[in-house]
């Protein structure tokens, strides 16, 4: 069904066919729900909005669907971290390192429940602190409503961003290049934190 590198999202997209849809929700789904923080979200999302009329795609059917998937995968998350979590992290694990938990943690205590809406426009983090707040003391219906505004608001920023911008000429014609500055600048954040640690050190 879909034959294209994953990390390519405009292939991704027009290759999904009739799919498009799901193949939007299962990578968003997966990336916080799986636990697995190397998938294209931000860019799949704002790839899709920009090709949303070739692709068959309507901005609130699009906006919707982002959002559930958003939704559900950080749900997911959380209960993963709730009953696997103290075995899931170890410092030695390929993917799901201690230093990856510590980092979500840190966000999470710094922000409070904002943390659940910023963290995701945080490749990495945003896959990280579902689980974390999973194995915190935060009550369920608080996780469940700033979740809920997180997820909303993440695809709504992208989808809109994408359809609006995706009427220039030059963002158009330059889809792979716009995606690799999102992802610069959803990491820039990081990055800055990680520098002003190392001076401080």
């Amino acid at each position: 069904m879909v034959s294209a590198s994953i990390l390519d999202p405009t292939s991704l997209l027009e290759g999904a066919g009739p799919w498009v849809l799901v193949v939007v929700m299962a990578i968003i789904f997966v990336e916080t729900g799986l636990l697995f923080p190397f998938l294209p979200g931000d860019t799949l999302v704002f790839t899709a909005a920009i090709l949303a009329a070739p692709l068959g795609l309507t901005l609130p059917v699009l906006v919707v669907c982002v959002s559930i998937a958003a939704i559900l995968g950080d749900q997911t998350g959380y209960h993963i971290g709730r009953r696997f979590g103290p075995r899931l992290f170890k410092p030695d694990a390929r993917l799901f390192k201690t230093r990856y938990r510590d980092q979500a943690d840190e966000f999470f205590v710094r922000y409070g429940g904002r943390a659940l809406v910023l963290a995701r426009f945080v490749p990495v983090v945003r896959t990280f602190v579902p689980p974390t707040v999973g194995m915190s003391k935060l009550p369920f219906r608080s996780f469940v409503l700033w979740n809920t505004i997180g997820g909303v608001a993440w695809a709504l920023i992208l989808t809109l961003a994408g359809y609006f911008l995706g009427g220039i000429p030059f963002v158009a014609n330059n889809i792979e290049i716009i995606a690799v500055l999102i992802v610069i600048v959803s990491v820039l954040p990081i990055a800055i934190d990680i520098l002003r640690r190392r001076r401080r050190a």
